[in-house]
């Protein structure tokens, strides 16, 4: 059976962002807050199956990897 890759969703607010990376093999997953002033808050998290209905209810959109990996690579 073939490996599922992640998916990347992203929402931009009026002052910050939020991406999120979803693993849809086990429903885990890192949600990114882009902050104004460039601050990055991550945050490690554990969806249900109905995360990607729920991820278009509120308007995220599918984002680029390496978009993700970019802010990700901040936090460390």
């Amino acid at each position: 059976m073939a490996k599922a890759f992640p998916q990347y969703f992203k929402r931009v607010f009026d002052d910050y962002q939020v991406l999120v990376q979803v693993n849809p093999e086990d429903f885990t997953g890192i949600e990114l807050i882009v902050q104004p002033d460039g601050k990055i808050e991550k945050t490690d998290m554990e969806f249900d199956e109905e995360i990607f209905e729920d991820l278009a209810a509120d308007e995220f959109i599918h984002c680029n990897v390496l978009e993700f990996q970019m802010h990700l690579a901040k936090t460390r």
